[in-house]
């Protein structure tokens, strides 16, 4: 049988940098993101337990200091958010210990991993919040696919590239085995249809204002169900908020964040999309590569271990920006086009928000759907393979 290719993270170096720093690193992130992976390929002689396997979870529950006798020099524990009585155990034991590096925790539900882990473990956990496959991480390995749209469709789960299946079987089966299994252990959603109704018609908001009422009102739920079950999705790492940057050069800004998905082959599939050629004629287009152009920012920002610090910006006068990274003293805009061929009204936008901006705007970005770069008088445009021209302007927010 040939050796599954593995594709190196980005993350490997924020990874070594914690091990050497706390004495537990928690690696967070959607189910198949590669977190095991991660843990398994550069610390291969930590013992690996599996909380999915039901003895080991109940050995775990009914007698967690036993448990944790077996690994008095550490572990890599994987969805260890399924037995939250370990904390306070891995506590006493690292404190003993004061051995960096010597657990290595993976979940794929904040709610129950990231915020009780953080609070027993505080001061002595470093954390990773870990995505499917960035575009930058398949181009180096030589695995991106030679279309954007062929790329936006298959996604960027590790699975979809290391094994032979179809996309659309995939994400039907991540959907089914995953993602609902997660909402009924979060909340206990009594008719799944309509949680499946909600998830597409999130799909179909993908680049919008989040608004509750219209969403609960298209589905047939209140707007407190809506706004729980974006909290489950958020959880779940299935969407994320991109909220909206609060800096006064205009009174009359929109604060609704909009709404985007960490993955457009996850996004693609519930949009009904069963082929990459959709895509070009579809409607969703130039949403889709704008989420997936967001997407890879986070990404990169979560690689260094970093919290986000990605804002959109919008004034009810219709001035939209795409994209603003802050960097605390100045702020980079960034314009999302999906269409390959560029026009002067791509500018619009950018040159009016560095007029409004002043000072505080760094170097302004269009990032298109085309495959050459150009340098134009108010943006260094950018095609979608050149995204770490940005990532190397962008230092981080401190």
């Amino acid at each position: 049988m040939k050796k599954k290719q593995f594709i190196a993270r980005s993350a490997q170096g924020t990874l070594e940098r914690l091990t050497k720093s706390f004495p537990v690193v928690g690696i967070t992130g959607p189910r198949q993101a590669g977190k095991t992976t991660l843990a398994r390929h550069y610390y291969p002689q930590k013992p690996y337990i599996s909380l999915e396997d039901p003895d080991q979870l109940d050995f775990a529950q009914s007698d967690p200091r036993r448990f944790l006798d077996q690994f008095k020099q550490g572990a890599i524990l994987d969805e260890v958010q399924r037995c939250p009585e370990l904390f306070s155990y891995i506590q006493r034991i690292v404190d003993d210990a004061q051995q960096m590096g010597q657990f290595i925790l993976t979940g794929s539900q904040q709610f129950g991993f990231r915020e009780k882990m953080t609070q027993t473990l505080a001061g002595r956990i470093g954390l990773i919040h870990l995505l499917p496959f960035s575009a930058e991480e398949l181009q180096a390995s030589a695995s991106v696919p030679t279309s954007v749209d062929e790329l936006m469709h298959k996604g960027f789960y590790p699975p979809v590239y290391d094994r032979n299946i179809q996309v659309n079987d995939w994400y039907s089966a991540y959907v089914q085995t995953y993602i609902e299994r997660d909402v009924q252990q979060l909340i206990k959603v009594k008719d799944l249809n309509s949680f499946r109704t909600f998830l597409r018609i999130c799909a179909g908001r993908a680049g919008q204002l989040v608004n509750l009422s219209n969403i609960g009102n298209d589905c047939g739920i209140s707007h407190n169900t809506v706004k729980e079950w974006l909290s489950v999705l958020e959880a779940s790492y299935i969407i994320f908020q991109l909220q909206p940057h609060f800096n006064n050069f205009s009174k009359r800004l929109i604060k609704s964040p909009k709404l985007y998905f960490h993955d457009t082959g996850l996004l693609a599939w519930l949009l009904g999309i069963k082929q990459a050629e959709q895509i070009s004629m579809h409607s969703m287009r130039g949403p889709i590569f704008e989420n997936f152009i967001i997407s890879e920012f986070l990404k990169h920002q979560y690689s260094k271990g970093e919290p986000s610090n990605l804002y959109m910006w919008r004034d009810n006068s219709g001035l939209e920006i795409d994209l603003i990274i802050d960097q605390g003293d100045t702020l980079i805009p960034i314009e999302i086009k999906s269409g390959q061929t560029i026009s002067k009204d791509f500018f619009k936008n950018l040159i009016k928000w560095r007029e409004l901006a002043g000072d505080k705007s760094q170097e302004a970005y269009l990032i298109y759907g085309g495959d050459e770069g150009q340098s134009r008088s108010h943006a260094e445009v950018l095609s979608w393979r050149q995204l770490s021209k940005v990532y190397s302007k962008a230092k981080g927010r401190t």
